[in-house]
Order: structure tokens, then C-alpha cells, then sequence
């Protein structure tokens, strides 16, 4: 039998869609918001790539093979990014990555590191264990640009007080929109890190069309492919507006 040989294009492709789809929609009684980040191989600053080849020949059997860093866009850090011994995103489970999420739009001065206290006076009466908590405040910048710590940069930042707050309400994930930071310094950061991942609290960053929520609870999926040894992984994420349960 002869071999098959493969027609590969060896660069990014230049599909312009004409309509990407809306971030928001209706589903029967139920409101879907996607927070995920599109991508565009071609205009993206970390590493996305893709081949497309056909394996048919004559018939038309297109795959792609994707060369992409764990932090692309949207995605979700598990422990292993920040311990070797801790787990990776095969070793979590998947409940770990769907359930109830509060969204906190925080109204602090700019560069303000939030505190436990902040966050107590803000969401303390709601958060419940297991919840997922998305970050905000008006003070954004996207994240990991040339801009980031520069002098136009006012994001909030965290640290090791906010972290123990959150490991003490036992949430299961923190995410982070364009106006939080957690990006700003090692004393900062490296504590947030410690604290969460040690307790596998992962974190959601890149989120993007939370101004499009209408609710501050709802149901949240940003599950990962389990794929063993991963630290992280780019995500789908969306809320799910309208389910009783997850609803207050």
C-alpha cells in the first residue's frame, strides 16, 4: 500500500471570517455569555500556530496541527505552573472547573493591592465554598502587553492577604479581567501563587466580555483538555445566566 503523503501549508493561515459569532445570546430561558479571548494566529504575541494539511489526498480529509503555548488567551493555571509535585490539569478534577460563579467589579483607587478586608466588605456575604470569583475593577489595561507596570498601567494588584482570604472561603478558581494585575512584582505575585496553588485554587486569566454579564451569579464551565503533565491550558469559558441553582 503506498504511503500517504500529506499536503501541508506551512504557515499561519489568512481565513478573515466575515462574522465571528456573538459573545452573548439567548438559549430558551437561559442567557450564555462567552468570556474567552478569540484568537487570530496571525496577529497573536504568544506562540500560536497552525498547520493545515489534508491526510485524503483526493478525498478531502483536513487536520491541523497546533503549536501553541499553555498561556494562550484565555486559560486556566493549575498548580503544576508554580510546583513540580503539585498536580496538573489531567490530575484535577472536573468538577474543579464548573459551578457557581460571582462576579466582583471592585471599586478601589488605581494600583491599590486588594485586601482581604476589601474583599470581605465587597462579596464576603456571598462568596460560598466551591464558587469561582471573577476580578474586576475600571482601571483596565489588557494584560501581558508592552504597556503592563508602565506608567499608564492602574490595575489593581493582588497578594498574599487577598490569597489568604480566598483560600480561607475555599473558593476553587480566581479569575482576572482587564483590570486586575497579577503581574506587577515577585512580592506580590509569588505569595498569591503559594498560597492558591497549594490548595489547588486555580486561576482564570484573559477573561474578556464580563461587561456583557447582567448578573453577578451564575453558572461558569472553563474546562480544560486533560491532557497529563499540562500546567495550563487555553479554555472556553462562558456563563450560564438564568439556572436556578446557580443563581443566588
Amino acid at each position: 500500500m503506498p504511503a500517504v503523503t500529506y499536503d501541508w501549508v506551512a504557515s499561519a493561515p489568512q481565513r478573515k471570517p466575515e462574522q465571528l459569532p456573538p459573545a452573548a445570546y439567548e438559549m430558551g430561558g437561559l442567557r450564555i455569555v462567552d468570556l474567552t479571548k478569540t484568537l487570530d494566529p496571525n496577529t497573536e504575541s504568544r506562540r500560536c500556530r497552525l498547520w493545515r494539511y489534508n491526510t485524503g489526498g483526493s478525498v478531502p480529509d483536513f487536520h491541523t496541527l497546533m503549536d501553541l503555548t499553555s498561556h494562550l488567551g484565555t486559560h486556566c493555571e493549575c498548580p503544576y505552573h508554580h510546583d513540580e509535585t503539585w498536580p496538573s490539569v489531567a490530575e484535577l478534577p472536573l468538577t474543579n472547573f464548573v459551578g457557581r460563579g460571582i462576579y466582583a467589579v471592585l471599586d478601589l483607587p488605581e494600583n491599590h493591592q486588594i485586601t482581604g478586608e476589601d474583599l470581605e466588605k465587597a462579596i464576603g456575604g456571598r462568596i460560598k465554598e466551591g464558587d469561582t470569583v471573577l476580578l474586576d475593577s475600571p482601571h483596565k489595561l489588557p494584560p501581558f502587553t508592552p504597556a503592563t507596570n508602565g506608567p499608564d498601567d492602574h490595575r489593581l494588584v493582588v497578594g498574599g492577604d487577598c490569597a489568604q482570604w480566598f483560600a480561607d472561603k475555599k473558593v476553587k478558581c480566581v479569575g482576572f479581567g482587564d483590570g486586575v494585575s497579577i503581574e506587577d512584582c515577585v512580592e506580590n505575585v509569588k505569595p498569591f501563587h503559594d498560597i492558591l496553588m497549594a490548595q489547588n485554587i486555580t486561576f482564570l486569566e484573559v477573561l474578556k466580555n464580563l461587561e456583557l454579564l447582567k448578573t453577578d451569579t451564575f453558572f461558569i464551565s472553563f474546562a480544560p483538555l486533560p491532557i497529563i503533565g499540562l500546567d495550563s491550558c487555553p479554555v472556553r469559558v462562558y456563563a450560564i445566566e438564568g439556572l436556578a441553582e446557580f443563581s443566588k
